[in-house]
């Protein structure tokens, strides 16, 4: 059973630092492009950012570009996003995936961003 597990949220004051982390198992990590996902307060998921399966292609939400990194670790299953120059309306559930459409992805890590 693939398993997801997203870590490293939590209280930042605006202009603040976060690195989430997605740790994986039970499946080909280092063969899988991943994808982190986020859900604002009551709104839908929206998209953050994507990797290719050994990082040679990244893509990163144009809202978020400049201040959000997305990377990976093969040699140890672990997916990161790097978050910086955080915003009030980046608050959300952050979730690491395994698909596009975020059908298989972890409980999620809460981010909040408040003064």
């Amino acid at each position: 059973q693939v398993q997801l597990v997203e870590s490293g949220g939590g209280l930042v004051q605006p202009g603040g630092s976060l690195r989430l982390s997605c740790t994986a198992s039970e499946f080909f990590f280092n063969r899988t492009w991943m994808y982190w996902a986020r859900q604002p307060p009551g709104k839908g998921l929206e998209r953050v950012a994507h990797i290719s399966a050994r990082s040679d292609f990244k893509v990163v939400s144009e809202s978020m570009e400049g201040r959000f990194t997305v990377f990976r670790d093969n040699a140890k299953n672990i997916l990161y996003l790097q978050m910086n120059n955080l915003k009030p309306e980046d608050t959300a559930v952050y979730y690491c995936a395994k698909d596009a459409t975020y059908t298989s992805r972890g409980p999620g890590t809460q981010v909040t961003v408040s003064s």
